[in-house]
């Protein structure tokens, strides 16, 4: 027998047993699962990590104001995007050394079902929730301050909850939400109930607030910005001349508001106040180069800004692997 036919008989016995396969496998199938929201990079000494609550879709067209007819669809289109905006949700946790400081907390459960992840992306950083020391609240609409229940409980419970005194005056007032529309009595309630377990344990500690800015803790103050709601506040991280300014909702649509500032948004309890506010910080931020953090920015929403005319080029934060 010849070595050939030799081959073909054993190649035939292989197959006929089931050593080799009979055909190619089949592809393997798609995961469709995004990796866990977290950006990390250093600010000085000070260790920041963006952590991201999810995204949501909402109609810009119709939220935002004081545009041009069709100048949202135009300057959506231009960066590739359309209505519904997919939005992103951003916290912020500052690690200074000596002290754990998370900067909003995400919606949980108070904001649709896309939301509420920001928990997981904290511990999928390498953090613990038991290890926060303080949380500072920019403002206290749902989406900022859900994230401090989970499970109708403390989801922080060694943190102390820190928010401009203004803000809670007005958001934690029975007689506010009573004077309030309908329709927007549920913020209140949110907020009531995100910050009620850490009032009766004592860690909610209000601040008086200040444009000048108030130092919480070493490296980190807060800087009174009212408008987008009465208490509005902006975070400022700073450790060995490096800076970040963390916006909380000073803007919301990079793709419209960074090229016309002058755009507001429903949400805003006085959109004339919110612009003066939101026009000051992207001249300081444009003129002096410094990081800013914005909750509604693509995640990890960290970057700069650069002066173009009347308005500004976002320039997000330059990618690195480095610790």
């Amino acid at each position: 027998m010849s070595s050939h036919v030799r081959t073909s008989l054993a190649l035939a016995a292989a197959l006929l047993a089931g050593a080799l396969p009979l055909s190619a496998e089949a592809a393997a199938p798609q995961v469709k699962t995004q990796a866990p929201g977290y950006y990390r990079m250093m600010l000085g000494d000070f260790e920041v990590t963006a952590l991201n609550d999810g995204t949501v879709d909402l109609p810009m067209d119709k939220l935002l104001t004081g545009a041009k007819p069709g100048q949202v669809a135009r300057a959506l289109q231009h960066a590739y995007l359309g209505v519904p905006l997919e939005t992103s949700v951003n916290g912020y946790l500052i690690n200074t050394g000596s002290k754990l400081v998370l900067v909003d907390t995400g919606a949980a459960s108070l904001f649709g079902p896309t939301l509420g992840k920001l928990l997981g992306h904290l511990k999928a950083a390498g953090y613990q929730p038991e290890q926060v020391d303080e949380i500072y609240i920019t403002h206290l609409h749902g989406d900022h301050v859900g994230g401090l229940l989970s499970e109708g409980k403390p989801a922080f419970p060694n943190a102390v909850v820190r928010i401009d005194q203004r803000e809670a005056d007005h958001w934690l007032s029975e007689a506010n939400m009573a004077k309030a529309p309908e329709a927007a009595q549920g913020g209140f309630k949110g907020a009531m109930m995100s910050i009620k377990p850490y009032q009766e344990a004592g860690r909610f500690k209000p601040f008086e607030g200040s444009v000048q800015g108030v130092e919480l803790v070493p490296g980190v103050r807060a800087v009174s910005t009212y408008g987008h709601t009465p208490g509005h506040t902006v975070y400022v991280a700073e450790s060995k001349g490096q800076k970040l300014a963390i916006w909380g909702d000073l803007m919301h649509v990079a793709a419209v508001q960074f090229p016309d500032p002058s755009v507001t948004i429903q949400f805003d309890s006085d959109s004339k106040a919110a612009r003066p506010q939101r026009e000051k910080a992207y001249a300081d931020a444009a003129k002096h180069g410094y990081y800013v953090g914005v909750a509604h920015v693509a995640f990890p929403g960290i970057g700069r800004l650069r002066a173009d005319g009347k308005g500004y080029i976002w320039v997000p934060t330059n990618y690195s692997s480095k610790p």
